[in-house]
């Protein structure tokens, strides 16, 4: 079962080291809210302990922690969590990690606002750059998600293999860095928006439209055509939440009627609570 980021990208690090492995199960208990922002996490001695590990991977691990914005330590008082606006929102890992806590539809809808500012402009250059060896991959993508007959595993590694291949095709190693975003959010709105297999079909053509114009090298409709997929998603993920779908995120979550619910994870399947 896809589950992160690393199962869709296959990352060489998702096993990594002790010191990245701790890293990543308190990385986890830290986005997941086990330690609340400005709360002390367990001493040196007593992480050691519960993971069976030595002292010097505890540190190696916090070290981790710290460059990546989530942890501070200070002499004599400890290991405190920083504020959330204090953490590189947008690394790989931490991205990853979110996806082991209740999903937040605020944040949800942040990312979608994100991915609506950047995939449509990735497509206008994906439709500009693409080699053929790009457009190989995108249309590869493409099909396997035509051919999946349900919503499963194969057809949301399908869907994100597309979106990650245009951002590589824009020859822009900006835009092909922010694949964990994209990736991550696709596991959460993904398996919301496509639940039903009537809505992945629908999902799927909008797909291959958008590869069609990019094949065709026209830069702007596969720019508009992107972006009425993204639009699509949105609603597709606000029907499935219950709220109107006349709320764009050009309004934001502001009058999202239930930003402050979340959504568990219940047997595989979301529900809110």
């Amino acid at each position: 079962m896809l589950t992160s980021y690393y199962d869709l990208k296959l990352a060489e690090n998702s096993s990594g080291s002790l010191a990245f492995v701790l890293a990543r199960e308190l990385g986890q208990e830290i986005v997941g809210q086990v330690y609340k922002p400005g709360q002390l996490i367990q001493d040196e001695a007593a992480l050691a302990s519960r993971f069976e590990v030595s002292r010097s991977v505890v540190r190696d691990s916090v070290k981790i922690l710290v460059g990546k914005g989530l942890l501070e330590v200070r002499r004599g008082i400890g290991t405190r969590v920083k504020p959330r606006s204090d953490w590189c929102l947008l690394d790989n890992d931490v991205m990853a990690w979110s996806q082991h806590g209740p999903a937040d539809v605020n944040q949800l809808f942040k990312l979608l606002e994100l991915r609506q500012t950047i995939e449509p402009k990735a497509a206008f250059l994906a439709a500009y750059h693409a080699t053929n060896a790009d457009l190989e991959a995108i249309g590869a993508s493409v099909e396997a998600m035509e051919k999946s007959t349900d919503t499963g595993d194969a057809f949301v590694f399908a869907d994100a293999q597309f979106h990650r291949s245009i951002l590589k095709a824009t020859d822009n190693e900006f835009f092909a860095a922010l694949e964990g975003v994209i990736f991550s959010t696709l596991l959460t709105s993904i398996r919301l928006t496509n639940s039903d297999p009537a809505r992945s079909a629908e999902s799927t053509l909008l797909h291959r439209q958008v590869f069609e114009k990019i094949r065709a090298r026209d830069e702007q409709a596969a720019e508009k055509t992107m972006t009425e997929l993204l639009v699509d998603a949105e609603k597709n993920l606000k029907d499935q939440l219950g709220a109107s779908s006349e709320t764009s995120t050009s309004d934001r979550w502001r009058k999202f009627p239930i930003k402050n619910q979340r959504i568990n994870t219940i047997g595989g399947v979301q529900r809110l609570g």
